[in-house]
């Protein structure tokens, strides 16, 4: 009889361990999905913003139509992206853009002490900041979630629950990124 409630004891805990675990992971993978989401506003903040910043950039460097149909492109790309992955290669595509539309903003005096640009630069930078703490945010979530289901025991509930609970993605700097923008007048 001992020996049966002894069985059943630790049956009970196993099974409440189980679900305990269960729930863990999926309050992780709610929280990687709500981090996503709340970097996924701030990229929309920032795609509505770029259109005005060109359009004052274009009555400044008329003839910088290449640089400016670039940003406007990346953009529409990173706009339209779908999976984490594509949308972070084409971010990284547009961070560079941006990067190439300031320093040539940076040839124009007149640009630069242009109200309307400074403001649309500013929010551009504190879209920026925000974006980058999102990211990172982001990762932070991921991390915990991917530790938490490869680690033991918990890798044998997340096996055991087959694709419900796969490793996400991290947002991740490109070499391009780390580099810096060339821009050539010639």
């Amino acid at each position: 009889m001992l020996t049966g409630v002894v069985i059943i004891g630790v049956l009970l805990i196993l099974v409440l361990y189980v679900m305990s675990t269960y729930n863990k992971f999926i309050r992780l993978k709610n929280n990687g999905d709500e981090a996503y989401a709340q970097l996924d506003a701030h990229l929309k903040q920032r795609y509505d913003l770029i259109p005005n910043l060109v359009e004052t950039v274009k009555g400044y460097a008329k003839h910088e139509e290449k640089t400016l149909t670039a940003v406007i492109q990346a953009r529409n790309i990173a706009a339209g992206a779908k999976s984490v992955g594509e949308k972070d290669k084409a971010e990284h595509a547009l961070e560079g853009t941006l990067k190439t539309l300031f320093a040539v903003a940076e040839s124009y005096p007149e640009l630069k002490a242009n109200k309307n640009f400074e403001n649309l630069q500013n929010e551009l930078t504190r879209l920026e900041k925000e974006i980058l703490n999102a990211r990172k945010y982001y990762n932070a979530v991921v991390k915990t979630f991917n530790t938490s289901i490869e680690v033991f025991p918990g890798s044998l509930i997340a096996g055991f629950f087959g694709s419900k609970f796969q490793k996400m993605t991290y947002l991740e700097n490109t070499n391009e990124e780390r580099q810096n923008v060339k821009v050539s007048f010639s």
